[in-house]
């Protein structure tokens, strides 16, 4: 299964993070003795903001927090500190549903799935390369400092290692910013390895059999439950963003061939101004960017898998000006040429 790479969409303003998430951010804090009064202080949030715990918070005041977290703490390391302190309901109601699974691959492929019931920082995506699975994490922040992208990985490796019962240790760990030239021992206490810096995408890779490894002390009994609950959650999220992600899906689908999947036309036939598509996208986790990479990428999927359609086709039908724009998009998205992932595909 091919990987999409790092895809840089409009930030979506209005995105949330849930206040389950947030708590591992503030523990961490007052592990070091900065309280909420002080971070709240910090990025110009009322005093009582985060006592009691907000239900949601945006995830611009979330990024804010964790950089404000590393500044008032003077931890280089905050966003690993962080990731440390994350328990099966930092991921509120599919961490349970993880604890439920009947394998390792399972979990992975729910956390695709129903990550954005946790947060809308980014999103998951696994790959398979020979023996060697990829775990990617896309920011939908890439210019975040640093403590975004550690605070997830070091998450994921410290519930991983939870549900196992054991250190999980990846074979090769990669982050798409610079090295911060010291800590490499802090890197390997916490996730297990050295990282790489400066690679083109936010990765671990670890052994592919790990996938089949059975979740030790899963109670399967609880899944229909709790992937009942998961699914509902998902719908109201949806119904909540008045199906506007699908409704632009279908305006760019129409729109790719005649060049015209841009922002404004389809606002315009939407009925909205290119603002208010902007926001609603916002509230629904997602971008118009984001939209309209993922549609293109699901339709040059299909596309080549139709023998008969060229390369220069395809980038006609996705609305490319070229095909060299065309293979340079799909290779962001996937990792490899088309033409690799056609002979990969058939």
């Amino acid at each position: 299964m091919p990987s999409p790479c790092s895809i840089t969409p409009h930030l979506p303003n209005h995105a949330r993070v849930t206040g389950a998430y947030l708590q591992a951010l503030l523990d961490a804090a007052l592990a070091r003795g900065v309280t909420r009064d002080a971070l709240a202080d910090a990025v110009g949030l009322a005093a009582d903001a985060l006592e009691p715990l907000p239900a949601t918070l945006s995830t611009a005041r979330y990024i804010a927090l964790l950089d404000a977290g590393a500044r008032l703490a003077n931890d280089p390391f905050f966003g690993l500190h962080v990731g440390e302190q994350v328990r099966p309901a930092t991921y509120s109601a599919y961490g349970l549903l993880l604890l439920a699974c009947s394998s390792f691959g399972h979990a992975m492929a729910l956390t695709q799935r129903y990550e954005s019931l946790a947060h809308d920082l980014g999103r998951s995506r696994l790959g398979i390369e020979g023996a060697q699975a990829q775990y990617e994490w896309i920011s939908r922040y890439p210019d975040a400092t640093r403590h975004l992208a550690e605070s997830v990985y070091a998450g994921i490796a410290v519930f991983g290692s939870w549900m196992a019962g054991r250190p999980l240790l990846p074979q090769a760990m990669r982050f798409r910013h610079a090295d911060p030239g010291h800590g490499h021992d802090e890197y390997r206490r916490v996730l297990g390895i050295a990282p790489t810096f400066d690679a083109p995408r936010h990765c671990a890779g670890f052994d592919v059999a790990l996938l089949d490894m059975p979740v030790p002390n899963a109670d399967p009994s609880l899944y229909p439950v709790l992937h009942q609950h998961a699914e509902g959650l998902l719908a109201q999220r949806a119904l909540a963003a008045d199906g506007i992600v699908a409704r632009v899906t279908t305006a760019l689908t129409q729109r790719l061939p005649d060049g015209q999947a841009r922002l404004a036309p389809v606002a315009a036939e939407l009925g909205l101004s290119a603002r208010t598509l902007q926001r609603k996208l916002a509230e629904a986790g997602s971008s118009f960017q984001q939209v309209l990479d993922d549609v293109r990428f699901a339709l040059a999927q299909d596309y080549l898998r139709r023998r008969e359609l060229g390369l220069a086709d395809i980038a006609f039908l996705l609305g490319f000006q070229d095909q060299s724009a065309f293979t340079h998009a799909f290779r962001e998205w996937s990792g490899v040429n088309p033409g690799a992932w056609r002979a990969q595909a058939a």
